[in-house]
């Protein structure tokens, strides 16, 4: 939050926490948000809302999908993101102008009624095309610059750190907010340091002999005297199938992930034996998740996000715990 706030100025940040905030906890990341000078909340769907709204009753929370929960986002005191007509009355509305990514968005902007708030778009490729932010920028700066007093944002985090011409009013930062790069690069080039660590632990260790192997499949089969070491992790909590060859570090060290990713395990190569319970850091320390992302042919955004199961589990428990 520090350092996006330097980043943009005199432009509001905005926190978005959709998806239980990118899988790190849209509650535990929303109160920091806040106390951190976060001038909202951004969240996809009023269902994502209402625990918010039931834990933080005086935060600012926009849903930015196209919604038809307007009762429920009337009496949790929502504001909406309106996509097309026509548009509800009795809540504030931002209207969301599509300049270019050809998904949710008016062509044209409507009328302006007494319950607009708002203006917003989102970019296509603000990662990687310059030319096609800046026209977009524009498009949106065209339409938008005679409707004085209505608050403008369209920047996401790539936008926030590239193009200073699209903070606007407010600028709506999800993955950066994370310490992840959107550009699939090193977090450290733009002064992000990444939040989330994951770690488990070895569950049991044991030597195959040459010809031996591990997990469906039999992906792996030992070529001499292995040890490997099986961590009670798989894809039901987020660590993909896909990432068979990527690594993890143990105690401290880097090991490659072996054979088929298991529904609730994972095994890893072992230099020896190595004791039961030692720690496995599947996220942190230095082990990225842009590194995992590009072993399995993803980006950083998705593997975040599918990290749940345990995790969330573990997360709720310690709030019981400590409240």
């Amino acid at each position: 939050m520090r350092t996006l706030r330097r980043v943009v100025g005199d432009a509001e940040l905005w926190a978005v926490v959709k998806a239980d905030g990118y899988g790190h906890g849209a509650l535990d990341v929303a109160l920091v948000a806040l106390e951190e000078g976060a001038g909202a909340l951004c969240v996809a769907t009023v269902a994502e809302a209402l625990p918010l709204r039931g834990a933080l009753p005086g935060a600012r929370i926009l849903v930015m999908g196209p919604t038809s929960d307007l009762r429920q986002a009337r009496e949790a005191r929502l504001e909406v993101a309106v996509v097309d007509r026509p548009i509800p009355e009795g809540l504030p509305v931002h209207l969301k102008l599509d300049t270019g990514m050809g998904r949710w968005g008016f062509s044209e902007l409507p009328a302006v009624t007494r319950d607009v708030v708002g203006l917003m778009t989102h970019f296509a490729n603000a990662d990687c095309d310059p030319d096609f932010t800046r026209l977009q920028i524009e498009r949106f700066r065209a339409a938008t610059d005679v409707l004085s007093g209505l608050t403008r944002h369209a920047a996401n985090s790539a936008a926030a750190l590239r193009f200073p011409e699209a903070r606007f009013d407010a600028v709506r930062a999800g993955i950066a907010l994370y310490g992840l790069s959107p550009f699939g690069g090193d977090p450290e080039d733009d002064g992000l340091e990444p939040v989330l660590s994951w770690r488990s632990h070895l569950a049991q260790v044991r030597r195959l002999a040459p010809g031996g192997s591990t997990g469906y499949g039999r992906r792996f089969v030992a070529e001499r005297e292995t040890w490997i070491g099986i961590v009670p992790v798989g894809y039901a909590d987020g660590f993909r199938r896909d990432m068979t060859g990527t690594e993890v570090l143990v105690d401290g060290e880097r090991r490659r992930v072996v054979g088929t990713v298991s529904m609730d395990a994972v095994a890893v190569e072992l230099p020896g034996e190595v004791a039961v319970g030692t720690v496995v850091t599947l996220v942190g320390d230095g082990l990225r998740l842009e590194g995992h992302a590009r072993v399995a042919g993803t980006i950083n955004y998705e593997l975040a996000c599918g990290i749940g199961g345990a995790a969330a589990a573990t997360r709720s428990v310690r709030r019981v715990l400590d409240a």
